[in-house]
């Protein structure tokens, strides 16, 4: 696998987001603190690391690491020596059996080639009663439009079947109604999933900030931490497993592992 081709399709801090990039990522950050609040946390797929330092101030212990030694550069230069930092596969992580209470995998599982691989191992490193939370964006709305380095989507059936094929009882939520995004989107929406449909999707950086601009209209810089900017928490709403969804933009999932959490572990 060429790994370096991830740096292509990661926004680092400087880059132009649209705002809804920035509250989708904080988001996830915030909804996944009632899961990793006092422990042990790993994230697999970390990117350049904006949401490490939130995690850090609430979890007991926080690792984590990204296949692209290229974009773990980026999360280095931020975080120093105060964090451990680890280039590793997500199907392959370099710790002992049992090593977390929560396993991490933000807008990535989509880039894993054996996802069954993955989930096998989110099962070694993690304890009894431990979780692995989960968010992608959700291929089943009709204007859904994939990474080009993507292996494969999954929404909210898919992951029911794959979490409870591994042992993991899930939970699911739905996050940015697409009844309620701008106008300027609504009426958008069809070209973007014809563009889709034709191939025309920008695949660089610049075109796709061009792509923001007329989708979005005003950018912002995304910055290196998320505990660099102030944006409002947004409680996601409860999705039925087992249903495709077609409503919600981004899928959060949080898997729980069988057996309960010791007071040792916590």
């Amino acid at each position: 696998m060429d790994t370096k081709q991830f740096a292509e399709v990661t926004e680092i801090a400087g880059q132009k987001i649209s705002v809804e990039q920035l509250e989708r990522m904080c988001n996830r950050y915030y909804w996944a603190r009632q899961f990793i609040e006092g422990r042990d946390v790993v994230e697999a797929g970390c990117g350049a690391g904006q949401g490490l330092g939130y995690l850090a101030l609430h979890a007991r212990s926080v690792v984590a690491g990204d296949i692209s030694e290229e974009v773990l550069e980026r999360a280095k230069s931020t975080y120093g020596d105060t964090l451990e930092l680890k280039v590793f596969d997500a199907a392959s992580m370099p710790w002992p059996d049992g090593s977390f209470d929560a396993v991490l995998l933000f807008e990535a599982i989509y880039y894993l080639p054996d996802v069954d691989a993955f989930f096998r191992e989110v099962n070694r490193v993690l304890r009894p009663g431990g979780y692995l939370l989960l968010v992608t964006a959700n291929k089943d709305l009709y204007d859904f439009v994939q990474s080009p380095f993507s292996v494969a989507y999954y929404g909210v059936r898919e992951l029911a079947e794959l979490a409870r094929l591994h042992g993991l009882s899930p939970e699911f939520w739905g996050f940015v109604d697409v009844d309620r995004i701008s106008v300027r989107q609504r009426i958008l929406r069809p070209l973007k999933s014809v563009a889709s449909r034709l191939g025309l999707i920008p695949k660089t950086m610049g075109g796709k900030e061009l792509l923001k601009k007329l989708f979005f209209g005003s950018l912002v810089d995304m910055p290196a931490s998320i505990l660099d900017v102030s944006i409002d928490y947004v409680e996601p709403t409860r999705l039925q497993a087992d249903q495709a969804d077609k409503k919600y933009k981004v899928i959060y999932c949080a898997a729980r592992s069988s057996g309960s959490v010791s007071q040792a572990a916590r």
